[in-house]
């Protein structure tokens, strides 16, 4: 027997799904969103923000910020002639200060959730049945009806056969992000995102960094030239032992730590290490959704199928986020959320898939938004490129890091932005100023006539600009 009815109910409280849920509300739907993950809550009650607030994307940075302090009280501090003696690190206060943040954030979005009037159902959301005229979910037991239905389930790390995680000496993200002490030795399986990103904050903190890469090719996704620098900078100045082309044969965990055989080439190898970390992508979280019950269809990956508007083949039922086709990005799924909460309420919801930037928060940072020059070569498009260094622009030389290039990529005849990619300081932040011109169809003539204040980070962007038509002023 079916009880409360909702306009619209978001199944799962991630980024996309809290925020479908409030951009629902401000349209002035009843709107509502179930949640089942507790996340390690010291209450046991449900928390909102999905695997990127609590185990993912925030706090990561809150470790990276801390690593990096801890690296440049170490070592960066010497060229501004600033001795500091006997620095340490204390992981549980560095572990302590990231959870704090996590559960500020987490408050915060149960408060806006209390602001714009949206109930918060704990627990598990499955299909139960319904059609066009209201679905039936039933939520730890309790069936509700809602007109439409936005499945933001998200996604889980992909799990080795034959590797058990358990999350104390074989790490996912999750295990990766709560380490007591740093570990002398630590083993990395993957070189995507979350490898290089977890593997850099322990590395400044002191451990021996092994990551082994499946793939024979570093940062496919990424600009080659990008690539080549970041390739470059991670190995020979910052010293991560990255071992591309691996097979791994067997993996054991024994009571001193972990043991990793494994084929690189013709040669077989053995890795020990005392924590093993293993981040070789994410699946999404169809399981258990009762797709089977309602006649949901799924791609051949696991994922919701949906059309460019995140329209699922049943009516009223959308999907967003890491659970349907596209980057695993957070905003990304926010931005699909906001997309369909408006076109449920008959607007004009949009989300450029084109202009999501990808930014990885290793230090240099990585951040690029559009095509990489090999995709470009591959669909024969004409494209020219104007690349500037950091070494030559006066803020990077203040702050002591002038590593890295902004390089920019615009169509030969029309002179319209096709990509833009950045390594070094920042990067992150600089990447959307192209985001914002990639938006407005903008060409490398606009960024290049645009007033870049002096000195700032952002000026190479502008002399990136003058490059593609070969006129920097100061390379």
């Amino acid at each position: 027997m079916a009880g409360k009815q909702f306009d619209v109910l978001v199944i799962g409280g991630g980024p996309g799904g809290y925020v479908a849920a409030i951009r629902a509300a401000q349209l002035g739907f009843n709107t509502a969103c179930c949640e089942s993950e507790s996340y390690d809550d010291p209450k046991g009650e449900v928390r909102l923000g999905g695997t990127c607030l609590n185990v993912g994307c925030v706090p990561s940075k809150a470790l990276l910020q801390s690593s990096e302090h801890f690296d440049n009280a170490r070592h960066g501090f010497v060229m501004h002639g600033i001795t500091v003696d006997d620095v340490r690190i204390d992981v549980r206060t560095m572990v302590k200060r990231k959870d704090n943040i996590v559960t500020q954030l987490t408050g915060g979005i149960k408060g806006l959730f209390k602001k714009h009037k949206i109930t918060l159902l704990p627990g598990h959301g499955k299909f139960a049945g319904g059609g066009e005229d209201g679905w039936e979910v039933d939520v730890a037991g309790e069936v509700v009806v809602a007109k439409h239905v936005i499945v933001a389930t998200g996604s889980r790390p992909r799990h080795l056969d034959g590797i058990p995680v358990d999350n104390k000496l074989i790490c996912d993200n999750t295990g990766a992000l709560a380490f007591d002490a740093v570990p002398k030795r630590l083993g990395v399986i993957g070189a995507g995102v979350i490898g290089l990103e977890l593997g850099s904050v322990w590395k400044r903190l002191g451990a021996e960094v092994t990551i082994l890469e499946a793939l024979p090719e570093f940062l496919a996704a990424a600009d080659a030239a990008v690539a080549r620098e970041a390739w470059k900078v991670f190995t020979k100045k910052q010293g991560l032992d990255i071992r591309l082309g691996v097979k791994i044969n067997k993996v054991t965990a024994g009571k001193k730590g972990i043991t990793v055989e494994y084929d690189a080439g013709d040669e077989s190898h053995v890795l020990e290490c005392d924590k093993l970390i293993v981040s070789v992508g994410r699946v999404p979280n169809t399981e258990g959704l009762g797709c089977e019950a309602v006649g949901l269809k799924l791609d051949e990956r696991g994922r919701i199928d949906v059309d460019d508007h995140c329209r699922s083949n049943l009516p009223n039922v959308w999907a967003v986020g890491d659970v349907v086709r596209g980057p695993m990005l957070a905003h990304k799924g926010m931005e699909e959320g906001v997309m369909v909460a408006e076109l449920i309420a008959g607007q004009a919801g949009h989300c450029n898939y084109d202009a999501v930037p990808w930014v990885i928060y290793t230090h240099p940072e990585i951040a690029w938004v559009g095509k990489t020059e090999q995709q470009l070569k591959s669909a024969g498009i004409e494209y020219r490129a104007g690349q500037i260094p950091f070494a030559v622009n006066g803020r990077a030389l203040g702050q002591g890091d002038t590593t890295g290039f902004v390089r920019m990529l615009a169509d030969a005849k029309t002179d319209r932005i096709l990509g833009v990619h950045v390594i070094g300081t920042n990067a992150s932040e600089l990447i959307s100023e192209a985001v914002v011109a990639m938006e407005f169809h903008a060409s490398s003539e606009d960024i290049a006539r645009i007033v870049h204040a002096h000195p700032t980070l952002s000026e190479v962007m502008h002399e990136a600009a003058l490059a593609v038509d070969k006129r920097p002023l100061h390379f």
